[in-house]
């Protein structure tokens, strides 16, 4: 697993790669072994997961009759959902690498969207925490979490271009690739798996 310190100096080259300083992939291992340790960054998420996951149970206890109780299945549920929202676009996207000929693109593609959401989670848990221990923030929230979402699709685009050169029309599909279908497969699992909160 790796050391706090290595997961800095991976965020440092994101960071690089958004202001456009090749320099970026010197901080970053796009080795395959590289790409196989990226996915430590999900156990590195799980505190920011806990909390997204018990607000959550909150959310859906409060609109449940009083009655009903969860257990760990429900939380078991969360995790098939949380494990799909974060495989299935890298699966997307690497069949729509290989489609248009960039397959030597997916594991740089792969190192840098699993370090991407890191941070990424943190500052999702600070939303929640947000709506939670603060009376009324609801408003203030939703605009900070589309603040969230258009600085993760500006980032992402910036780093994909730094990867894949001056295609921006491949560029911008393969951004709403990694992003959209998340966003719609969680939505749909959660309410299969019926751990979505009724209306």
């Amino acid at each position: 697993m790796p050391s706090f310190r290595e997961v800095q100096y991976y965020l440092a080259g994101l960071w690089l790669l958004i202001r456009m300083d090749a320099r970026g992939f010197q901080y970053l291992d796009i080795s395959d072994r590289g790409m196989m340790r990226s996915f430590w960054a999900i156990l590195w998420c799980l505190p920011s997961i806990g909390i997204s996951w018990l607000w959550w149970q909150r959310a859906y206890l409060f609109a449940m009759p009083p009655e009903t109780v969860t257990g760990m299945a429900f939380f078991f549920r969360l995790a098939l959902v949380e494990a799909a929202s974060w495989l299935t676009p890298l699966v997307f996207a690497g069949v729509l690498l290989l489609i248009f000929r960039f397959g030597d693109k997916f594991t740089p593609i792969v190192v840098v969207v699993n370090w991407l959401g890191l941070p990424t989670s943190y500052l999702n848990a600070l939303l929640i925490a947000l709506l939670a221990f603060v009376p009324g923030a609801s408003a203030l929230a939703a605009m900070l979490w589309l603040a969230l979402m258009m600085a993760i699709i500006f980032s992402l685009a910036r780093i994909l271009r730094m990867i894949l050169g001056t295609h921006p029309l491949f560029v911008g599909t393969l951004t709403l690739m990694l992003l959209i279908p998340s966003m719609l497969l969680t939505d749909f699992l959660q309410r299969f798996l019926g751990i979505y909160p009724p209306v």
